[in-house]
């Protein structure tokens, strides 16, 4: 028999450090806040990150965000970069060719446009972004970014380094825990079969509520408060005639049982 020790940490490169992590942390609910932290201690030195898409023919969506240290204003940048139509300007994925993934590096000073700099780098003192990004074979963009903020200065040359090996895990670990979050379409149809009167949103609630999500995963998930999360079950769960999460699970779950926490 052979038997080879693990690389001790002291011995392995700092950006490999996130490796681990980010696979432990595909389909959990806190993944955004999970993979954040782990770049952090692999000494990549961001301050804050999103996954979003970009298409030709309709709205970006953003998927994932979050910030480390400093106020969290992702989404506040990705509405300005949606409702004022920045994305139709977007130049700066271009150098991706359609079917190819590149990681690429850009300063606020190199942003596509005026107004982008300003809506979203220099209002929100954005410095630099890293992205590894995958272009599918019909133009569309799916970018997962990493920001640097003005206190933080530029990325250095090992942290470029460090990036570009941890990218193409990165980008799998994120589309996987993308595709496993996926609404449940059996779920969702046994809700409606059982009150037709459920609006999109209180089912968006109770569907994750039955997937195990917590308050604070399906508020950030769908862009809401905690306290607005919370008033959708409770109307979906007045149309249901439910009073307890228990019951939820009761009545759509094989055996009532509630799902295991991501």
């Amino acid at each position: 028999m052979n038997a080879w020790a693990l690389p001790l940490a002291d011995a392995q490169p700092a950006w490999s450090r996130a490796l681990p992590a980010v696979v432990q942390a595909v389909g959990a609910p806190d993944f955004d806040t999970r993979v954040l932290q782990a770049l952090d201690e692999a000494a990549l030195g961001v301050g804050s990150w999103s996954v979003y898409q970009v298409w030709r023919d309709r709205l970006p969506q953003l998927h994932l965000s979050g910030s480390l240290g400093v106020a969290d204003t992702t989404r506040d940048c990705f509405a300005a970069y949606r409702d004022a139509g920045l994305y139709r300007r977007d130049s700066s994925f271009d150098a991706v060719r359609p079917g190819h993934a590149a990681v690429l590096r850009m300063h606020a000073d190199e942003a596509p446009s005026h107004d982008h700099r300003q809506a979203i780098y220099l209002r929100h003192g954005v410095l630099e972004r890293l992205s590894v990004v995958q272009r599918g074979d019909d133009g569309a963009v799916f970018a997962v970014n990493v920001y640097r903020h003005a206190h933080q200065g530029r990325f250095g040359d090992g942290e470029l380094a460090g990036f570009a090996q941890l990218a193409p895990v990165l980008l799998a670990g994120v589309q996987r825990h993308l595709a496993l979050r996926q609404p449940t379409p059996d779920l969702r149809a046994a809700l409606k079969a059982r009150c037709a009167a459920l609006t999109e949103r209180e089912l968006d609630v109770c569907e994750r509520l039955l997937r195990g999500w917590s308050f604070d995963g399906i508020a950030a998930d769908l862009g809401l408060s905690v306290a607005t999360a919370k008033t959708y079950r409770a109307r979906a769960f007045a149309r249901l005639g439910l009073h307890f999460k228990s019951e939820l699970f009761a009545a759509f779950l094989p055996g009532g049982d509630c799902p295991p926490q991501g």
